[in-house]
């Protein structure tokens, strides 16, 4: 470690280094089916009937779950898909991202996370960049895909139904306003298209999944950069094992198989994927999921109804939270953790959420090219406002003086751009290496393109931006 300053504030029972294990992400989820099978692990909730008492979705075990990414994984090899491939997945949360994700993973594929929201420039350049040949999409999507399919290289094209993994009664409400463009895809004829639900209903026969190894690539995060075209962030399954096991060492009060985590981040973007999914598969926690992320209102009465004990947001969510029912925090009160990041709360929001919840609102730090997480404050230790938290075990960090170049000397107050260092930072730049090179150096220093400073204590206060390199927008 570079510097100690910070461990004198750890929690007492936080190691200051780790071990990981030499396995493959989706090592986790076997895991917790191994060890908690008959635990909900995804929570599928849609929208509540008489008066909130019946929600309308579904639920999967921990069994389930896996049985059904392995099926999915099958389903990938016999359309082709070798370990190496890219898949693009283009789903809101949903059990069936979760499904897909780690279906892909132990096909030995690349996820390619692709966000709706993308305009269809941006979208385009992800999929031929990528070389991405499968897609799985939900259908409102392909409207969004269709215009675009044929300049791609994509030539499967795995379709999925909001109503796919949900049962009765609420798939009784859903099927008839969507059974009428369940088959319409609008593609060219060269590409097939499989129905996820289909998918599943397949048992896993012929050869063995593939081997995957720690330092295989398990997700392209694409990011956009000061100018230019969005560039791919390679995270191997090491550096996303790595950054799981570094939150869940600073989560010291979680319990595994009991914890209920709110999934109110989306799982196309590395800190929702990270602390949420992959943080709760690790745990063998229930994922309390809904694709509607904007809707503050079935947001929170998802919180009180299910009792979430662990939520990850960002300052925005927060706001929007303690502000759509004024003076009523009741329905925050079963959180026992609250993260915030990865940009910094108004000192004001963490003041409110402190006095109406009784919980501090814990805030972190990440960047793009780190799996994100790199800071954050102890759960029951002490937060200090306006800070982003301290380094979490194996993370380097140092300042570095704009003006010389030199390292920022501990203790002097001056601020620098901030450098991390760690098991979770990204392997590169997909099919840019000038590119990674100018922000990773031969010795494994991340540029994070902000400047900071760090008190005596080793906690970490975000100043300013450092030029041009890239920005992680909430």
């Amino acid at each position: 470690m570079v510097n100690a300053a910070w461990f004198s504030h750890y929690e007492p029972n936080v190691p200051h280094t780790l071990t990981y294990p030499d396995v493959a992400l989706q090592q986790f989820l076997e895991d917790a089916a191994r060890r908690y099978p008959h635990t909900v692990a995804t929570k599928l909730v849609l929208r509540y009937a008489l008066g909130g008492y019946l929600a309308l979705g579904g639920m999967l075990t921990y069994r389930e779950l896996n049985e059904h990414t392995t099926r999915f994984a099958a389903a990938l090899t016999n359309m082709n898909v070798k370990p190496g491939d890219r898949v693009g997945l283009m789903l809101p949360n949903s059990p069936q991202f979760v499904i897909a994700f780690y279906g892909a993973l132990k096909a030995g594929a690349t996820v390619v996370n692709l966000s709706p929201a993308d305009s269809d420039d941006a979208l385009r350049h992800q999929l031929i960049d990528s070389g991405a040949e499968t897609i799985v999409l939900l259908h409102p999507f392909l409207g969004h895909f269709a215009p675009i399919a044929d300049q791609t290289g994509i030539r499967n094209i795995i379709v999925t139904q909001t109503v796919d993994m949900v049962r009765w009664p609420a798939k009784g409400f859903l099927r008839q306003a969507q059974e009428h463009n369940h088959e319409s895809v609008d593609v060219q004829a060269d590409h097939a298209v499989y129905q996820f639900r289909d998918i599943l209903l397949q048992l896993h026969r012929g050869s063995p999944l593939p081997r995957v190894h720690p330092d295989d690539v398990a997700l392209l995060q694409y990011v956009q950069g000061a100018a230019g075209a969005p560039r791919a962030a390679m995270l191997t399954h090491k550096n996303l094992v790595a950054n799981t096991l570094q939150i869940v060492a600073f989560l010291t009060v979680a319990e595994p198989g009991k914890e209920k985590i709110m999934a109110a981040l989306p799982f196309s973007d590395v800190y929702g994927l990270t602390s949420t999914m992959n943080v709760a598969v690790y745990l063998a926690g229930q994922m309390l999921i809904t694709p509607a992320l904007n809707a503050i209102d079935h947001l929170l009465r998802m919180i009180t109804n299910e009792q979430a004990t662990i939520l990850a947001g960002t300052p925005s969510m927060y706001h929007d939270l303690i502000n759509h029912r004024p003076g009523e925090p009741d329905g925050l009160r079963s959180i026992k953790v609250a993260l915030s990041g990865p940009t910094v709360p108004p000192m004001e929001l963490q003041t409110r959420f402190s006095a109406l919840t009784q919980r501090p609102l814990t805030v972190g730090y990440g960047v793009p090219g780190v799996a994100p997480v790199t800071h954050c404050h102890p759960i029951r230790g002490e937060h200090r406002i306006g800070s982003i938290g301290l380094p979490l075990p194996n993370v380097d960090a140092k300042l570095v003086s704009p003006d010389t170049g030199m390292p920022v000397r501990w203790g002097s107050g001056e601020a620098g751009e901030l450098h991390v260092r760690g098991p979770n930072v990204m392997h590169g730049y997909w099919n840019q290496p000038d590119e990674a090179a100018r922000i990773i150096d031969e010795d494994g220093w991340l540029r994070t393109g902000d400047v900071a400073r760090m008190d005596e204590d080793g906690y970490f206060y975000i100043v300013g931006k450092a030029g041009d390199t890239l920005d992680m927008d909430e």
